[in-house]
C-alpha cells in the first residue's frame, strides 16, 4: 500500500512537472511566433523614419528591438529539437532569476531515450539547480552545462553554485526542499536507470553537480 501511494505521489509530480516544461517551452516559441508576426511592422515603422531623416528616433527604436530580442534569443543549438526547447527554456528563465549560466552542448536529433524523459530528466535537474542557486546573494549564483557525445554515450553534466557540503544518503544529499524534492529526485533516478544510463551526485563547499550518461 505504502509503495502505490509513493508510485502515485511520484506519477503526479512527473505530471506535473511535464506540464510545467512544456508551459515554459510554449511561451517561448510564442513569443518568437509574436515576433514573426510583427516584424513587417518594425521594418514599416523604421523605414518610415528614415525616410523622414529622423536617425535618432531610428536609433531608439533599434535598441528597444534589440533589447527585446535578447529576452526570447535561442541560446543554445544542440542538434536535437527536444533539447533546445527545454534547454533554452531554462536557461531564459535561469538569466531572468539572476543567474551567470556557462552552456555547451551538442546533442544527436535521433536518441534511443524518448523525448518526454529527456525532457524530464534535463527539467528537474535544472529545476534543482536554480533553486539552489536562489538561496545564494546574486553575484554568486551561477550553473555551468556541458552535455556532449561520448562514444556510445550521451554525456551530460549540471552544476550550480551551492552553500556548504551536504550530507549524502544513499544515492541523494540532504535537502531543506521538502518532499516534491525528493519525489523529483528519484523520478530522475528512476528515468536515468530505466534508459540504461547511469547517474552520479557530487557535493562540495560551494558547488554541486549532476552528471548522467545515457545510451545513444
Amino acid at each position: 500500500m505504502m509503495l502505490g501511494r509513493k508510485n502515485k505521489k511520484i506519477n503526479e509530480y512527473q505530471n506535473a512537472l511535464v506540464e510545467q516544461h512544456y508551459a515554459e517551452i510554449e511561451n517561448i516559441y510564442r513569443t518568437m511566433r509574436g515576433w514573426r508576426h510583427d516584424w513587417h511592422n518594425h521594418i514599416q515603422a523604421l523605414s518610415a523614419q528614415l525616410d523622414s531623416g529622423e536617425y535618432e528616433k531610428a536609433r531608439n527604436y533599434l535598441d528597444e528591438i534589440n533589447q527585446s530580442i535578447l529576452k526570447i534569443d535561442t541560446v543554445l543549438k544542440t542538434g536535437n529539437t527536444m533539447a533546445d526547447a527545454i534547454l533554452n527554456s531554462k536557461i531564459s528563465l535561469m538569466k531572468s532569476k539572476q543567474i551567470e549560466v556557462e552552456a555547451e552542448a551538442q546533442v544527436p536529433a535521433s536518441l534511443s531515450v524518448p523525448d518526454v524523459d529527456l525532457c524530464i530528466i534535463i527539467g528537474n535537474l535544472l529545476d534543482n539547480a536554480m533553486e539552489a542557486c536562489s538561496r545564494l546573494e546574486p553575484e554568486s549564483r551561477f550553473v555551468h552545462i556541458y552535455i556532449h557525445v561520448k562514444g556510445a554515450m550521451l554525456y551530460m553534466s549540471f552544476t550550480n553554485s551551492a552553500g556548504k557540503k551536504q550530507r549524502k544518503v544513499g544515492n541523494l544529499f540532504l535537502s531543506s526542499k521538502g518532499s516534491e524534492h525528493g519525489f523529483g529526485l528519484a523520478r530522475v533516478d528512476s528515468l536515468v536507470a530505466q534508459n540504461g544510463g547511469y547517474l552520479t551526485r557530487a557535493s562540495e563547499d560551494g558547488g554541486y553537480t549532476t552528471e548522467v550518461t545515457l545510451p545513444l
